[in-house]
């Protein structure tokens, strides 16, 4: 399968293109999700769509070890344009699209949403709409998959109003505790805002959804969640 990218820009998605060339230093930390994707996406026995695909670090890496097709979804045209360079010759289907509301021609299997990428979505109402969204376009058994980081409000006390360099991304934390908001600032001005969510949070969107949780982690190697767990990992079915 060719890759390609179809659908037109999504009204105010836009920020993202900005953080494609320096999305690869970003994620450069961020390496035990793709094993734990590419073991759910072996399991997978239909089609397999991963949403916020961006550059497509995990997906990439789904196709090369697994030899399955995956469909990929972003709202960036930049981040899908690195993608699409990486994918030549290999079943990856790139799209440009909102995983708030997108559409498949045929229900997956599994969808999985790595590197915390729910938590772009603001608020409750564009999280849950994200997961009707997707309860609607699983199979019945299918998958949804995701993580996201667990706050600890002291880490936030700490880092907040203080400068970083990871791996030569210069940037500012802003913490907005009331709206439960980290705005990451680079030092060219370019910003990006995440919106987190507690666990109990996530458990009710996926009862919203009518999905069913499978199994929950502290982390991609499957330890049981703790209140000192640093990531929060999830697997839910559609009954």
């Amino acid at each position: 399968m060719r890759a390609v990218i179809e659908g037109q820009t999504i009204p105010g998605m836009s920020d993202y293109d900005t953080w494609a060339p320096v999305y690869d230093a970003w994620a450069a930390d961020m390496t035990e999700d793709i094993a734990y994707y590419v073991a759910l996406a072996r399991e997978a026995d239909g089609p397999i769509v991963e949403l916020a695909v961006g550059s497509g670090r995990v997906a990439l890496a789904v196709v090369r070890e697994t030899g399955k097709p995956v469909l990929g979804i972003d709202s960036s045209p930049a981040m899908l344009e690195i993608a699409r360079e990486r994918a030549a010759g290999l079943p990856l289907e790139l799209r440009l699209g909102d995983m708030r509301e997108f559409e498949l021609e045929e229900p997956a299997a599994l969808i999985y949403i790595p590197f915390r990428s729910l938590l772009h979505l603001h608020g409750w109402r564009d999280k849950r709409r994200t997961f009707e969204c997707v309860a609607r376009a699983l199979r019945p058994g299918g998958r949804f998959a995701f993580n996201s980081f667990a706050f600890d409000h002291r880490l936030a006390a700490t880092l907040d109003g203080t400068t970083q360099n990871q791996h030569g991304v210069v940037h500012t934390l802003r913490y907005a505790p009331a709206d439960n908001r980290v705005d990451i600032v680079r030092d060219d001005g370019a910003k990006l805002s995440l919106w987190w969510a507690t666990r109990s949070e996530w458990e009710g969107l996926v009862d919203v959804a009518g999905l069913e949780i499978e199994a929950q982690y502290g982390w991609f190697d499957k330890r049981p969640p703790a209140d000192d767990s640093p990531e929060l990992v999830f697997v839910t079915r559609k009954a």
